[in-house]
């Protein structure tokens, strides 16, 4: 029996030509780009290349990348940092109840420190209100924080409206771009944000690599100490051979991200018409027209997260309860729990398929007749 995986949203496969790409970094490239010598430039020239490239894919100045761990560095780096660096302004801070822990927790930590934070609602849909957003604003609002897509629903959120409605308010904006980056095009002085997370390994790129877009104008500070690296914004010695990596995977994404959106879009239609048609009890999670291509999440009535996960997995289907960052928990989806109420079934039934390289027409078709067996199954127990 082959394994199916549909939990891209939690991390994705690398491109073998990532592999490639990386491969004579590691095995030839071994300078620190900061040192002054031929070794140390050989680096440099890399990672300029490289950041280069990643400034292309947004629309943004090269002095504006700052690669990072990861996304959760990104972010927390986004977060605090501004947020330090301008407390003197103000110590408001505005985010969502649907974020990812690393926003968060993030937050949390700067209540403990004494920030005030306004966590924004959302409606069934998903989405939250651009008006509840501009009531929560006030003259202390240093900082807004709103993901682009959610990672647990794939529903889109209205940045871009946001961002109008900022223009003319002190607030830094920051969106986390994490699961958008690869699904929707992205021009940050179009969108007008000051401040965009971007992850690797979401779009078939290594782990531990990341960067966060913050327009020149931001005041930040650093998160950690140490060297002069990344403009000051984030010391340590960069890992090229990662970034290059990342490079490449961004290249191959700008290339085909528009046949692998409607691919993945023609896999999700697919997933959804088998389970109709076996006659699956299940809804949507969230507007199904305001989503990316590459993330459902269902609530099967009747059923259980880790019954259907534990199933799942016997079977040979890869799928998710949510963020991959709380796997094995079994609190119910915060995200959910915003959109219907921390008692709503769905917090407890709901499952994330998301699709990506490691799928085809054909398997997402048996996934889907897996599926279907082992919620029949389960629900009429």
């Amino acid at each position: 029996m082959d394994s199916i995986y549909l939990d891209h949203a939690a991390t994705a496969p690398v491109n073998p030509e990532v592999i490639h790409a990386m491969v004579p970094v590691l095995e030839n490239t071994f300078g620190n780009p900061s040192s002054v010598h031929h070794f140390g430039r050989q680096a440099r020239r890399l990672l300029d290349r490289a950041r280069e490239t990643m400034a292309a894919s947004i629309h943004a100045n090269e002095k504006e990348i700052v690669f990072t761990s990861g996304g959760t560095e990104a972010d927390n780096l986004a977060l605090i940092g501004t947020a330090l660096a301008n407390q003197h302004k103000g110590k408001h801070i505005i985010t969502t109840e649907i974020e990812h822990h690393a926003i968060l927790h993030a937050a949390n930590y700067l209540e403990k420190r004494g920030f005030n934070v306004t966590y924004l609602p959302v409606s069934e849909t998903g989405a939250i209100s651009v008006e509840s957003l501009e009531q929560a604003l006030t003259e202390e609002t240093i900082l807004v924080s709103v993901m682009m897509v959610n990672n647990e629903t794939g529903v889109i959120q209205p940045v871009k409206q946001i961002a109008e409605l900022l223009k003319e308010h002190q607030s830094y904006f920051h969106t986390d771009a994490v699961q958008a980056y690869g699904t929707l095009p992205i021009d940050v002085k179009d969108l007008g944000v000051d401040l965009l997370t971007v992850s690797s390994h979401k779009i078939n790129g290594p782990k531990g690599v990341g960067f966060l877009y913050s327009k020149e104008s931001v005041m930040m500070e650093a998160r950690q100490h140490g060297g002069e690296q990344e403009r000051k914004r984030r010391p340590g010695t960069e890992n090229v051979a990662s970034i290059v990596g990342f490079q490449r995977a961004v290249e191959l994404m700008m290339e085909n991200r528009e046949t692998m959106v409607q691919t993945y879009e023609t896999y999700k239609q697919t997933f959804l018409q088998i389970l109709t048609d076996e006659q699956v009890k299940f809804s949507v999670n969230g507007e199904r027209d305001n989503a990316v291509s590459t993330i459902i999440n269902l609530s099967f009535p009747g059923a259980n997260v880790e019954s259907l996960l534990t199933n799942f997995d016997l079977s040979g289907v890869a799928a998710s309860s949510g963020s991959a960052c709380t796997a094995g928990s079994v609190e119910p989806s915060h995200v959910l729990a915003a959109m219907y109420g921390s008692e709503d079934a769905r917090c407890v039934n709901s499952i994330r398929f998301s699709f990506g390289m490691a799928n085809t027409n054909e398997n997402v078709i048996e996934a889907a007749r897996r599926v279907a067996i082992i919620v029949k199954r389960l629900t009429t127990l």
